[in-house]
């Protein structure tokens, strides 16, 4: 499959008042195409999409902070072949109090124990459904289908994605996939010690982790514990605990992998993956391609629903892969 890829921007109210130019989010949209059939194509690189597969379902990838939506194109290259069109945007906006970064967008008072449940806790995703839906770039007019909508969520992304996913203020998410992320509050954020928020996710929702994420070991400071504390699993917890009993959820935990293996190549420059031992190169490339076979798996199950895709699925639970150290589902 031709992957090909458009860009635009979207202003991000908030109720903040965060002023330009910390408002506005950059999208590259990655879509199924043809190739070139003319001289204004191929000089421009503008390429049409294939319609052949249309209405696309939309594919949001929420992302980390400070990571860079380029270190996810692998993967949402991956989601676009299996059939859907994927969004990965940078905000360079507010982390905190007079801090600036690249961020998924989070709503400090949203979080709260005061403002939680009373909004999505990131003001990011309404508004870059509402551009899709309203200004689609030119060679996707007509060819989305935003009734069925889906989240990938990478460490902080899949704690906004897990927190706003509700179907009171995003009704076209469809399936939720994150990646390291979990709904423990911190101290900092006026939260007691050991607090975990209840998700208000409805749709089926997959919860991947490593058993070498360092980054998550190492944040059990930020709510109430210990650094590297074994029994420090804010991962397996949500699913268990945060969940409604009513929502198809899955765990799967990947052998060997660290909190950053989403992001290839990762920039050391940025985020925190200085918090986690190095991992190695070759394995990781192995868990990739297993990562990108579970959310592909999981969004055609759930956003495409044929009895084909939902076998598949089913057939995860019944033969898994070596590199699986642990999968559940409820």
């Amino acid at each position: 499959m031709l992957v090909r890829a458009v860009r635009s921007a979207v202003s991000i109210p908030h109720e903040g008042g965060v002023e330009a130019p910390y408002d506005t989010a950059h999208l590259t949209i990655r879509y199924p195409a043809r190739a070139a059939q003319t001289e204004v194509e191929r000089m421009s690189g503008m390429l049409p999409a294939d319609d052949s597969g249309a209405p696309y379902p939309v594919v949001i990838l929420v992302p980390g902070v400070n990571v860079s939506s380029e270190t996810y194109r692998w993967l949402a290259t991956a989601i676009v072949e299996a059939g859907s069109v994927c969004v990965t945007y940078d905000w360079v906006g507010l982390l905190f109090p007079g801090q600036y970064g690249l961020t998924p967008g989070v709503d400090l008072e949203a979080v709260t124990p005061q403002g939680y449940g009373s909004k999505p806790t990131t003001p990011a995703l309404g508004p870059i459904l509402d551009s899709l839906r309203d200004n689609p770039p030119g060679v996707l007019a007509g060819l989305l289908d935003l009734d069925r909508v889906a989240l990938f969520g990478h460490s902080a992304g899949g704690t906004v994605a897990l927190q706003s996913a509700s179907p009171e203020w995003l009704p076209a998410v469809r399936a939720v996939v994150t990646y390291g992320a979990h709904t423990m509050a911190s101290q900092q954020l006026g939260h007691p010690a050991g607090t975990l928020l209840d998700s208000p996710v409805e749709a089926p929702l997959l919860l991947i982790g490593g058993t070498a994420d360092g980054v998550v070991a190492a944040s059990a400071v930020r709510y109430g514990g210990e650094a590297g504390d074994p029994e420090h699993d804010p991962i397996e917890r949500t699913w268990r605990e945060a969940i409604a009993p009513t929502t198809e959820a899955w765990l799967v935990r990947l052998q060997d992998a660290g909190h950053m293996l989403p992001c290839h190549p990762e920039d050391p420059t940025s985020a925190r993956g200085f918090l986690e031992e190095p991992t190695d190169p070759a394995a990781d490339e192995r868990l990739r391609g297993v990562l990108a076979s579970l959310i592909t798996t999981f969004l055609a199950a759930h956003l495409r629903a044929t009895p084909e895709t939902k076998a598949a699925l089913d057939r995860l639970q019944d033969a898994p892969m070596t590199e699986l150290a642990d999968l559940r589902r409820r």
